[in-house]
């Protein structure tokens, strides 16, 4: 603990682990750090958020290191939303550094020892128990300056790290969804309790925190909005046109939406101003 390299912000915290064994080239100690935390069973709008937020966020802050649990769901769309947009980012385990869990996450965990890190207070033949995971959520919100809650159902562990993150003094922000989803409430429940500021973008994130613009965002980008009123298969339309326009039955293939109701969000997500259709039956996405 008493090491140049051991994360300043998580040594504040008064249950800090005394040693850490880390894999990696990220420093745990950046000028600015946010750990983004939600559901396992991460819908196609949680995705869309990390995929969002991580694109803008680098315009602005191109700096910042993301740091989640390398679980599956929220944490490890976070991870490689990070990856592709070129951010640091760092996985904390609840194992030793031996191991990978799951192991489906290896190939995202080997690209984050080479653009970010993996960190753990457990050492090697350590493996995963229920306690250790809840062990691990103090360093996920110790080690940064706020946390992001993108996707959670009423009960979960990401409630749990807010609850942490807000016992150290740390930021808590949440992205809001529709009351009758299930794994938006547990978001909605934390903004409505102030225990969470509402967010819905990556440019309210940065201004809530006060953190000095490293890079002039595009004007595409300041323009661009999360569309939380989005559902899930609206979301899997958006995720798709962010690759290039397509035609409607490129969108029917790649989302296995039936062209009938793909024709009815179509029409209304262009009357939501959402997407255009184009010359030729294409469709574009509007930012």
């Amino acid at each position: 603990m008493g090491e140049e390299e051991y994360p300043s912000r998580l040594r504040e915290c008064d249950d800090a682990p005394i040693v850490l064994y880390y894999k990696g080239n990220a420093s745990l100690n950046p000028a600015h750090a946010v750990s983004l935390v939600g559901t396992r069973h991460a819908t196609d709008y949680g995705k869309n958020l990390c995929l969002r937020f991580m694109r803008d966020l680098v315009e602005m802050v191109p700096d910042v290191l993301i740091v989640s649990g390398l679980a599956y769901g929220i944490d490890i769309h976070a991870h490689r939303a990070a990856l592709e947009y070129n951010l640091s980012t760092i996985g904390v385990l609840a194992h030793g550094l031996d191991r990978i869990y799951p192991s489906v996450h290896r190939k995202t965990a080997v690209d984050m020892i080479a653009r970010g890190g993996l960190l753990t207070e457990f050492m090697s033949g350590t493996t995963p128990d229920r306690y250790n995971f809840v062990s691990r959520n103090r360093i996920v919100a110790g080690i940064c300056d706020a946390t992001i809650v993108v996707e959670s159902a009423a009960k979960g562990g990401s409630l749990i790290t807010a609850d942490i993150a807000e016992s150290y003094h740390r930021d808590c922000f949440a992205f809001p969804g529709r009351s009758e989803d299930e794994y938006s409430k547990g978001c909605n429940q934390l903004i409505r309790d102030n225990k969470a500021t509402l967010i819905q973008s990556a440019e309210d994130f940065v201004r809530a925190m006060c953190w000095d613009v490293k890079a002039t965002p595009s004007p595409e980008a300041i323009q661009r909005t999360l569309f939380p009123d989005l559902s899930a298969d609206e979301c899997a339309i958006v995720s798709k046109l962010e690759e290039g326009s397509q035609q409607i039955n490129s969108l029917v293939v790649a989302t296995d939406i039936p062209v009938n109701r793909m024709n009815s969000l179509l029409f209304e997500m262009e009357m939501k101003g959402i997407i255009s259709l184009q010359a030729g039956g294409i469709y574009k996405l509007l930012t």
